[in-house]
C-alpha cells in the first residue's frame, strides 16, 4: 500500500500513514472528534511509525454502533489490530481517547506496548465546568436542536473553546466533526463517565505494568491541570506539562507534542515484556 491509505474495518473508518513495516502507532481521538483531529502531528509521527487513525463508531466517517461502552469500543479496536496482525502497538489517546487506550490494554495486554495519554482526565472530580458555548451546543434542551444546524464557524468556536491559544482548524476536520451524530456523542459521554466512575485511570494503569506517558496542557480548561500529578501513582509514568497550552496540545503545540510522543515511543520500545 501507499503511505496514505483509507479502509473501513470492523465498523470503523481507518486511515494509515507511513510505511507499513515501521513500528505501529495507534491514534485514538476524543469524544465527538475524529481521526483527522490528529492531523498536525501525523507527518512527524509517520516519518518513524506506521500510524493508524480510527474514527470511532458514530464519529467522523464511521457509522454508529449498538454499544458505546468503553470496553466494547476497545474490543472493536482490538479486532482491527488482530486483523492487521499487529502486537505491542504504541497507543496514544487524546482526552477520552485515553480511556479507550487504557481499556484496550486492560482487555488485550498483548496488543499494547505503551500508552500515551494527552489531556486525559484521571477522575471525575478533576473535571472543570464546560465553557458556555459547549454547554449550549452539547447539552439539552438546545443541543439536539442546534446540532444539525451547526455552521462551520460555530463548530470552530466550539473546538477552539477548549484551547488556551489560537488554533487553526482545517476545513476537512470540520467536515469530519460534522459527521458525528448527536446521539453517538451523548452516548459516548455517558459511557465515558461510567468508565471513570467505576475506577480512576491511574488505578487502572497501575495494574497494567505498561509504559505510560501523560501530556497535559498547563492551561487546560476542561480538566484541572494539577490533576495530571495523580498519574504519579502509576509506576514509571512520565508526566509532561506543556506551558500555555489548553486541552488541545496536538493543535496548540504540534511540534512539542510530536516530539514528546516520538521520544516516548523510542524509549518505551526498549522496555522488555513483563
Amino acid at each position: 500500500m501507499s503511505e496514505y491509505d483509507v479502509e473501513h474495518s470492523y465498523g470503523m473508518h481507518v486511515v494509515h500513514d507511513g510505511p507499513r513495516d515501521a513500528p505501529p502507532l495507534l491514534l485514538v481521538h476524543g469524544s465527538g472528534a475524529s481521526g483527522g483531529s490528529w492531523g498536525p502531528v501525523v507527518p512527524a509521527l509517520a516519518a518513524h511509525h506506521h500510524v493508524i487513525r480510527v474514527d470511532l463508531p458514530g464519529c467522523g466517517n464511521s457509522p454508529p454502533a449498538e454499544s458505546f461502552d468503553v470496553p466494547d469500543q476497545a474490543g472493536r479496536v482490538a479486532a482491527l489490530l488482530d486483523g492487521l496482525g499487529l502486537r505491542r502497538v504504541a497507543v496514544a489517546g487524546h482526552s477520552s481517547g485515553g480511556y479507550l487506550a487504557t481499556a484496550l490494554a486492560e482487555r488485550r495486554p498483548d496488543l499494547v506496548g505503551s500508552i500515551a495519554l494527552i489531556s486525559t482526565g484521571p477522575s471525575l472530580d478533576a473535571l472543570l465546568p464546560e465553557p458556555l458555548i459547549l454547554r449550549v451546543l452539547l447539552g439539552p434542551p438546545f443541543g439536539p436542536l442546534l446540532w444539525p444546524m451547526r455552521s462551520d464557524a460555530m463548530i470552530r468556536r466550539g473546538i477552539a473553546a477548549t484551547a488556551a491559544r489560537p488554533v487553526d482548524i482545517p476545513d476537512d476536520l470540520i467536515a469530519e466533526v460534522r459527521g458525528t451524530a448527536y446521539r453517538a456523542f451523548r452516548a459516548t459521554l455517558r459511557k465515558n463517565t461510567e468508565y471513570l466512575a467505576e475506577r480512576t485511570v491511574p488505578e487502572r494503569l497501575a495494574a497494567l505494568y505498561v509504559p505510560v506517558l501523560v501530556v497535559f496542557g498547563a492551561a487546560d480548561p476542561r480538566w484541572d491541570p494539577a490533576s495530571a500529578q495523580r498519574y504519579g501513582t502509576v509506576p514509571g509514568a512520565r508526566i509532561e506539562m506543556v506551558p500555555g497550552v489548553g486541552h488541545m496540545p496536538v493543535h496548540e503545540a504540534p511540534e512539542r507534542t510530536a516530539r514528546l510522543l516520538l521520544d516516548f515511543t523510542a524509549t518505551a520500545s526498549d522496555v522488555p515484556d513483563t
